[in-house]
């Protein structure tokens, strides 16, 4: 009935930057914090960044001053902008946000994922 769409994954080289998009889409009631995670090959989903309703935000520490979560209310969507990648960047990133349902259910969202390919 929910649904999380990331897009804006790619290759790019070191240095570079990407901004990813997560919209979540159906029977939503209200959206609570949402979130970007990371799983690079053979290793845990790790947090990235998380921002709250309200727009208190959080930061892994091996992404802060490079990154940048934002969202818009309004449109029901996420973005992480990153800038300054690098190849130990590379991994899947995923959506996630914390969403209550019109059917008053409350329930954590995944979306399936995008890839970035941080390579020369």
């Amino acid at each position: 009935q929910v649904q999380l769409v990331e897009s804006g994954g790619g290759l790019v080289h070191p240095g570079g930057s990407l901004r990813l998009s997560c919209a979540a889409s159906g029977s939503i009631f209200s959206l609570g914090t949402m979130a970007w995670y990371l799983q690079a090959p053979t290793k845990q989903r790790e947090l990235v960044a998380s921002i709250t309703s309200r727009g208190i935000i959080n930061y892994a520490d091996s992404v802060k001053g490079r990154f940048t979560i934002s969202r818009d209310n309004s449109k029901n969507m996420v973005y992480l902008e990153m800038n300054s990648l690098k190849p130990e960047d590379t991994a899947v990133y995923y959506c996630n946000a914390d969403i209550i349902t019109v059917s008053g259910l409350r329930r954590i969202y995944w979306g399936q994922g995008t890839q970035v390919t941080v390579s020369s």
